[in-house]
């Protein structure tokens, strides 16, 4: 198979990437399992936004502030910059924020916010940014989705990739050469116990990336986010408690249901208090009061989690509920420039794959889908600027050197990966792997 732009995931990074390509070329679009399986649709609370220049350097600093002032400032830079156009595409697109009565945008704050500059979707703002790009891209003559078809390799010759190997839903291995390879495959959630991820997000892109040589940068820098739903019963993912619900006003509550601590704090900083609160409670969670929020608000703003809550046997308008930490997301990743390129020619990484250094060693709350937007739409300028040259002589030569019978055990090629990806991200002690670790996530073993 031949194509021009291979993209590897059905994220928000990927879909938007595939929008700003030019119309007159061959784009294919392959994802680990169904359209809508991606950690893009999960995400609840919101979307950052510059909403006045004036909160330029509120936001800046608040960014670098969560991150421990090791961001890339230059790309944090450009994010917040950004973030205006891509909000005005996703509108144009059919994307339903919420609005005040005066049809001004309403915005929300989150932990470790100055200021309110949080869009949002009810508490499902992931889905309706990701379902609103993936309903434009299925309009798109040009572009082929293909479901449930993973990646099992990068097709590459003198650092320059080609295109990537490819398992089908049917079992079967093929070759795609491409000019141009973006990965898209999202974060390293499925690597461990507890997660709010997807299971089948384990990292493959690091795993590759590792294997090939790629640089990769800040791999053990991985998040926990402070407020799971607790459960003894065997969940595949950990259900979020949003942010959102600590910016809106709800309390943290130890065994006695006395408040023990400040709820905006950055995210690394809080799960670090509530796992010193749980140690000292004898307890494998702590509270969450949601009845401090007004009850038109919580109906309005937070209904899947109402929802759910009820479903797990508890009623948030008459009792606080429990939460736990869990792995969340992957400030680490592919490293990439600022147009979103790898150290190998031709190939791109975007979204939560990538590393181009927004977050620094933790993320700040709501920057994630802006991130992801920002820097896959800034992959498909530089790519289209360059162009399309496939040199279809090198892609076959790359191609034909490569024997598919070495990728035909999945289970092999499986464990091979996420021992590599843990690998990667176990290459140097951090804090963000202290965190998973003293939070009590294990490894799912490979």
């Amino acid at each position: 198979m031949n194509t021009d732009v291979l993209i590897v995931g059905s994220g928000c990074s990927g879909l938007y990437c595939a929008l700003k390509l030019p119309r007159d070329i061959r784009i294919t679009l392959i994802t680990k399992s169904d359209l809508e399986s991606n950690d893009s649709f999960l995400a609840q609370g919101g979307m950052c936004m510059l909403k006045e220049q004036s909160d330029f350097d509120s936001f800046f600093e608040d960014t670098l502030k969560a991150g421990h002032y090791e961001n890339d400032k230059e790309s944090v830079e450009i994010m917040i910059n950004s973030s205006p156009e891509v909000v005005k595409d996703l509108v144009s697109y059919g994307a339903d924020f919420a609005r005040n009565d005066d049809g001004s945008l309403a915005y929300t704050r989150e932990g470790a916010h100055s200021h309110n500059r949080i869009i949002f979707h009810e508490d499902v703002t992931g889905k309706e940014i990701t379902s609103t790009l993936l309903a434009q891209v299925k309009k798109l003559s040009n572009v082929t989705l293909m479901e449930y078809t993973t990646m099992v390799d990068i097709i590459e010759r003198d650092n320059k990739c080609y295109g990537a190997i490819i398992r089908k839903q049917n079992g079967t291995l093929e070759k795609v050469t491409a000019a141009y390879t973006v990965m898209a495959c999202g974060g390293v959630g499925g690597l461990y116990r507890f997660s709010t991820n997807f299971r089948h997000l384990t990292g493959d892109s690091l795993a590759i990336a590792k294997k090939h040589g790629i640089e990769l940068k800040n791999p053990d820098y991985v998040q926990i986010h402070p407020t799971t739903f607790y459960t003894k019963k065997h969940e595949d993912r950990s259900f979020l408690i949003s942010e959102s619900v600590r910016g809106e006003g709800a309390k943290l509550l130890d065994k006695n249901m006395n408040r023990f601590v400040n709820e905006l704090l950055p995210r690394d900083v809080l799960t670090g208090k509530i796992r010193e609160q749980m140690k000292k409670d004898g307890t494998d969670f702590v509270w969450e009061d949601l009845r401090t929020i007004p009850r038109d608000e919580l109906v309005s703003h937070f209904p899947n989690i109402i929802e759910h809550c009820k479903e797990m046997g508890y009623d948030v308008f008459k009792e606080p509920i429990p939460v736990v930490p869990a792995q969340h997301y992957f400030m680490g990743g592919v490293k990439v420039n600022h147009h979103s390129r790898t150290s190998m020619e031709c190939l791109y990484a975007v979204g939560e794959t990538a590393c181009n250094g927004v977050h620094g060693r933790n993320r700040l709350a709501s920057n994630s889908l802006l991130e992801s937007l920002v820097f896959a739409k800034r992959a498909a300028g530089q790519m289209a600027e360059l162009g399309f040259v496939n040199d279809e002589i090198a892609a076959k030569k790359a191609a034909d050197s490569i024997d598919l019978a070495d990728y035909s055990d999945e289970k092999a090629v499986e464990r091979e990966y996420r021992k590599l990806a843990m690998e990667a991200i176990e290459g140097r002690t951090s804090v963000g792997t202290e965190e998973i670790v003293e939070s009590g996530i294990a490894y799912i073993q490979a």
